[in-house]
């Protein structure tokens, strides 16, 4: 006849775990196929040192395991201690059929315990039949032994090995896979007992080379202070090549709930350490936040001094060197601080989210130190940087106009000098006293185109006086020796004029004394010296500095100048029509034998001064035309470095805004996981950052044009500024982004919450975000959560609002919006558990001492609640015993800690 033993556990409904696999753990006995002897050897000691340790606790025991149970009596008893319950009374009859039905009543039992038995019937027990016998008290162990152990969402037999595993883990020479090989050698029962007892069993002198040895030392110690009977047999094990797996089970199951008290008290450890890892981390973040803030608030209140110094150069070349550090503050000083900022943010909001999560009050920080005020910090060097830059770009245009009207004030000096020198002397001779006729009507005629010459030369002194008042009112650092040479000339002007008034009057007094006066002498003198001036203002305005900053403004210069050599032949003619006038003097004389002694009466100027310094103004042209193409090849460099910043910019600008609007689309899109939306975002910041390359482009050709002193560019509307402030703004966007997503996944993964609910939360969040900016008003947040289900009063929504707008801004963001549904769907840890955690670490007394805490948590843990609980002061209490109830309350804000 042939058996099959199959066994199935059925658990409750709450239960999310099956025992079929451990009930079907290979129990089946061979179908065809008796027991192999050393496997019945060892489970008939193994179950009867098991079914006696309990049935001692009735004052009975078996002898033979297949005799003693055929009339059902002892196997009801077994029942009935194992279970607690009371059977239906037995038959006490002798006859074969009052032993079936105790046999029944106790089979009855078992099925009634959620175990299925098969092939397994009351005949079987009653007759002897061994292997029926060891199957079912295999099962009874099975369900009332090992059914209901449970590690880590494990269950029966791989949650017991998964127990030993752990326990064992520290120890040498013990490698606990199975339960049969793996405990042949006795030390994975010495560590079990050494694990939980280390005082019972010197771990250190046991030698792999000795199984009987250790295998009997742990039977045993188990047996005298364990209360575990003796269950194998040390030399069945060592000399059984695979001992029986039910027997080591059966035996192992003994010590697992033998030391389920001290399990009971290393997961209430586990869950302190846990609760007290969370608050520790949270510390260090809060510290690490502290820290950054106060570097970065001291980086910005050293900087703003230093950008808000308006102490200006007096040299262009130091102004330049200005601009050059303000140019490495932008490029090496700042950025850094730009990425600390946002890392700041960042960590601010991971902080707050795992605050939150851990059931946690938020963080607040020091008073001066919240994002913020942060901020705020930042905005103001931010508006301080920008005046420093207008300020330098300013003040690098008025030493640029300084320099060239200083050099045209120099320049129009020199030549007026030049005019003036002699004359003074000139006009306060009294050689009229002992001249002829002819001679003191020479000297009238020279002194009225002396006075015409002065005349013309009033313009160029009130030049001089114009330059040098701007350079005053500009700031002009060497205005006081431009003062000094202006008055000096004005001082001799107004002396020349004196003086040329006075030389009249006496002219005129002799006037009459004098008849003849040579008209062609006095006709060269009047119309040479015009022209003479002529030349001088051409040679003057051909040599005259320019500055301009568009091709327009030079192509004016060049107009002027076109329209002045137009000018040239007229003036060839007035210079041939002098020199005409020398000829006819020369003729004359010639003709009539005059014999011409000495100059010009009239005039200090020669024919071959008119011809010199007409040959000097045609040298000057083309030296001018030189000058002028070349400021148009700069001018043209210029308009093409505006071109190619502006073609540049105008790609750069709407490039960042169009990804500000792609970032803003993939945070709300309720398309797809939050991965995928981590994972397009990563994308975006990886395109962003490979992006950066053009902006330092962008930035080389602002740089360029700067020192070009390009200052405007019509072109395009973005300036570098804007470019700046976009670029870190979409980086900003970005990170924070990414981190909400992050904190989004956080929140999920610690509250159990389904992609679904967060895609319905985000639907509803998105239907009534009427602006679409991420935020919702009050009442569109009232609405969402009416649709939503909420029966809300005026009371009630002010505590939720309270909730979701702490700090009164007037909107709810999407994260706060999460929080709160998170909130209102997922449990966390609360002081109530930390304290019931407590409670048994300290045997159900209402404190606990140093040396519980040391005993039962890691060193790192045991002295942070040493250090931060305060004395208990009951009267029941130990000398030193600490009052851990306050402290868990602490730990969730509920009190200071």
């Amino acid at each position: 006849m042939t058996y099959t033993i199959e066994t199935q556990v059925q658990y409750s409904s709450y239960m999310m775990t099956t025992t079929e696999e451990y009930m079907n753990q290979e129990d089946s006995w061979d179908r065809d196929l008796l027991l192999d002897p050393a496997w019945e050897k060892q489970q008939r000691k193994t179950f009867t040192a098991w079914c006696n340790s309990h049935l001692r606790k009735a004052g009975t025991q078996i002898e033979n395991i297949e005799e003693d149970f055929r009339n059902g009596l002892k196997l009801m008893l077994l029942l009935e201690v194992i279970s607690g319950e009371r059977l239906p009374k037995p038959d006490k009859g002798k006859m074969r059929f009052h032993k079936i039905a105790n046999v029944n009543k106790a089979l009855d039992f078992i099925s009634s315990k959620g175990v299925k038995l098969v092939s397994i019937g009351a005949e079987e027990i009653v007759d002897g039949n061994v292997k029926m016998t060891l199957g079912m008290i295999w099962t009874i162990i099975l369900r009332f032994a090992i059914q209901d152990i449970s590690v880590e969402e494990t269950s029966a037999k791989e949650g017991l090995l998964l127990w030993c595993q752990r326990k064992t883990a520290p120890y040498r020479n013990v490698n606990v896979q199975n339960f049969h090989i793996s405990w042949k050698d006795g030390l994975a029962l010495c560590a079990l007992i050494h694990r939980h007892r280390p005082d019972l069993i010197d771990y250190s002198k046991l030698r792999k080379d000795d199984p009987v040895g250790n295998l009997n030392t742990a039977f045993e110690v188990a047996e005298k202070y364990l209360d575990i009977p003796k269950m194998l047999d040390a030399d069945d094990i060592v000399n059984t090549p695979k001992p029986d797996e039910k027997a080591i089970m059966t035996y192992v199951s003994c010590f697992y709930h033998a030391f389920a008290g001290a399990e009971q008290a290393e997961t209430a450890a586990n869950r302190i350490c846990k609760v007290l890892a969370v608050n520790q981390e949270n510390e260090k973040l809060m510290e690490e936040y502290e820290k950054l803030a106060s570097e970065l608030l001291e980086w910005i209140r050293k900087t703003i001094p230093w950008l808000e110094n308006r102490v200006a150069e007096q040299t262009m070349h130091s102004m330049q060197q200005k601009l050059e550090d303000f140019r490495d503050y932008r490029r090496v000083h700042k950025p850094p601080k730009v990425q600390e900022k946002c890392q700041l943010e960042i960590n601010f909001n991971t902080l707050q989210t795992k605050l939150r999560l851990s059931n946690r009050p938020a963080f607040m920080p020091s008073e001066g130190k919240m994002v913020s005020d942060i901020a705020n910090a930042w905005k103001g060097l931010e508006q301080v940087e920008k005046g420093y830059e207008e300020w330098l770009l300013t003040e690098i245009r008025r030493l640029e106009r300084l320099d060239h009207l200083a050099e045209k004030f120099k320049q129009k000096s020199t030549l007026h000098e030049s005019w003036t020198t002699g004359k003074e002397e000139l006009l306060s001779q009294k050689d009229y006293e002992s001249a002829s006729l002819m001679e003191i009507r020479a000297l009238m005629r020279k002194h009225e185109a002396f006075e015409s010459d002065l005349a013309a030369h009033q313009d160029r002194v009130e030049q001089i006086a114009a330059i040098a008042q701007e350079l005053n009112e500009l700031d002009y650092y060497d205005a006081a020796t431009i003062n000094a040479r202006c008055q000096g000339i004005c001082d001799q002007w107004d002396n020349l004029g004196t003086l040329t008034q006075k030389r009249r009057e006496s002219l005129e007094r002799v006037e009459k004394l004098w008849e003849t006066i040579d008209q062609l002498y006095l006709e060269f003198a009047k119309r040479a010296a015009p022209f003479n001036n002529w030349m001088d203002g051409a040679m003057e305005d051909l040599q005259d500095m320019f500055i301009v900053h568009s091709i327009e403004e030079i192509q004016s210069l060049i107009t002027a100048h076109d329209q002045f050599k137009a000018t040239i032949p007229e003036a060839d003619k007035e210079r041939m029509a002098i020199m005409g006038i020398h000829n006819e003097i020369l003729k004359i004389a010639q003709t009539y034998g005059i014999k011409v002694v000495g100059e010009n009466p009239y005039t200090v100027l020669s024919p071959q001064d008119i011809s010199n310094k007409w040959e000097a103004v045609k040298q000057l042209v083309p030296m001018r035309d030189q000058m002028l193409q070349e400021e148009v090849a700069r001018q043209q460099s210029n308009e093409r470095l505006r071109r190619q910043f502006g073609a540049q910019a105008n790609i750069i600008g709407p490039w960042i805004q169009t990804k500000m609007e792609e970032i803003s689309h993939v945070s709300i899109d309720i398309a797809g996981s939050l991965e995928e939306q981590m994972s397009n975002l990563k994308t975006y910041e990886q395109n962003i950052i490979n992006y950066k390359s053009n902006i330092d482009t962008l930035e080389g050709d602002h740089q360029l044009s700067q020192e070009s002193l390009i200052f405007d560019n019509k072109h395009t509307n973005y300036t570098m500024e804007h470019v700046r402030v976009g670029w870190e703004q979409l980086l900003t966007t970005i990170a924070r982004t990414i981190n909400e997503v992050e904190n989004q996944i956080l929140t999920r993964d610690a509250k159990g919450i389904s992609q679904e609910q967060l895609n319905e939360f985000r639907a509803s969040f998105n239907h009534f975000d009427r602006k679409r900016n991420g935020m919702m008003d009050p009442d569109d947040f009232r609405a969402c959560l009416i649709s939503m289900g909420y029966d809300l009063g005026e009371v009630e929504f002010a505590r939720i609002m309270t909730l979701v707008d702490p700090n009164n801004t007037g909107v709810v963001t999407f994260q706060a919006f999460i929080d709160f549904m998170t909130r209102e769907t997922a449990e966390t840890d609360t002081a109530e558990q930390v304290m019931a955690s407590f409670k048994i670490l300290a045997s159900d007394k209402a404190y606990i001492t140093v040396e519980e805490l040391r005993r039962e948590l890691p060193p790192e843990q045991a002295e942070y609640c040493i250090s931060r609980m305060t004395k208990y002061i009951g009267g029941d209490a130990l000398p030193g015993a600490l009052d851990y109830i306050s402290f868990s309350s602490a730990l969730y804000g509920e009190s200071d800690l």
